[in-house]
């Protein structure tokens, strides 16, 4: 297999999800559903099937447990080119997986199963074997009680030590100390992916461009904020120190089925323009349209299948209006 490229590291899940959802039944009642379907997911596996789908090399690294999801989930993710040889199996707790009643528009309430995830740690990086990988991605923040911290913090600063870029995403949890678990992070963070209800929350900040600033003051190399509909927005410190470059990327106009995996898949096509030497502007470009192409299906994995199908998306889709 070709050396990755990327290396992500986090959460690995199996999602089920429903279509559509308007209630679920009482007692023991039945709703009948136009699809139900089994993916990939989560910020590290989805990213990480994501960028193999545009065709960048990527290894991930995680852990499953010893039971037929497991076995699904490695499956499916090799099938799409990922590299899962420092995918570990256990058998200390069960494959991580998501029920998801999406709803007619889209929403998508979670009843979840934290399972493998809570085994992951900095000592699943064999650093000699990475083969001169260009970025790290860390996905799941949050959901990581062995790696977030100071520990997700030394795995950022050791990347970036040997010439790698790096970045992240999480897993909002309003119970959550975000300064125990992101604040040893940001000094090593090239690029921070959250969405705008997160970033809001974390920084504390009452719009988004105070929020942004607030980052990259923490020492946050730039950010790019996911917008949902309205697209995604990026900051980082300009020139100047005193200054802060922005701008903003309009999502695609598109029926929206599902929203799951949308942010994933912003941040695989955010990647893979950087490690393909693209600009930032570029970037968001390209991460905008995977997370729009991914709205038009239920789940994950659905619409962006590989970049030609991406890039006839691109030159034929509308964009929505700017907000």
């Amino acid at each position: 297999m070709t050396p990755p490229s990327v290396v992500t590291i986090g959460i690995h899940i199996v999602d089920i999800l429903g279509h559509p959802v308007a209630a679920v039944p009482e007692g023991q009642g039945i709703a009948f559903l136009d699809e139900i379907r089994m993916t990939p997911a989560g910020t590290c596996a989805a990213t990480a099937m994501g960028l193999a789908r545009l065709g960048i090399p990527v290894a991930t690294l995680g852990y499953v447990g010893d039971d037929d999801l497991g076995s699904w989930l490695r499956g499916r993710l090799a099938e799409e080119g990922v590299d899962v040889s420092g995918l570990r199996t256990s058998d200390r707790s069960p494959t991580s997986a998501t029920m998801l009643p999406i709803r007619p528009n889209g929403e998508r309430p979670a009843l979840h199963v934290r399972g493998a995830n809570s085994l992951v740690d900095e000592e699943l990086i064999d650093w000699d074997a990475l083969g001169g990988a260009s970025h790290l991605h860390v996905g799941g923040t949050s959901l990581l009680p062995l790696l977030d911290g100071e520990a997700t913090a030394r795995v950022l600063e050791r990347a970036r030590g040997l010439g790698m870029t790096t970045s992240l995403d999480l897993i909002f949890d309003p119970a959550a100390d975000y300064e125990r678990l992101l604040g040893p992070c940001y000094e090593h963070l090239d690029y921070f992916l959250p969405n705008e209800e997160d970033a809001l929350a974390i920084s504390r900040a009452t719009d988004r461009g105070d929020a942004a600033a607030w980052f990259l003051d923490r020492g946050v190399g730039a950010v790019a904020v996911t917008l949902g509909a309205d697209g995604a927005a990026y900051a980082a410190r300009g020139a100047d120190a005193g200054t802060v470059e922005e701008f903003r990327v309009p999502a695609f106009d598109v029926e929206v089925v599902d929203t799951t995996g949308c942010g994933d898949a912003f941040s695989a096509g955010f990647i893979a323009a950087l490690v393909e030497g693209h600009g930032a502007r570029e970037a968001v470009e390209l991460g905008v349209a995977c997370g729009s192409l991914v709205a038009t299906g239920l789940g994950s994995d659905a619409g962006l299948t590989d970049r030609n199908a991406l890039l006839r998306f691109v030159r034929t889709a509308a964009r929505r209006p700017e907000a």
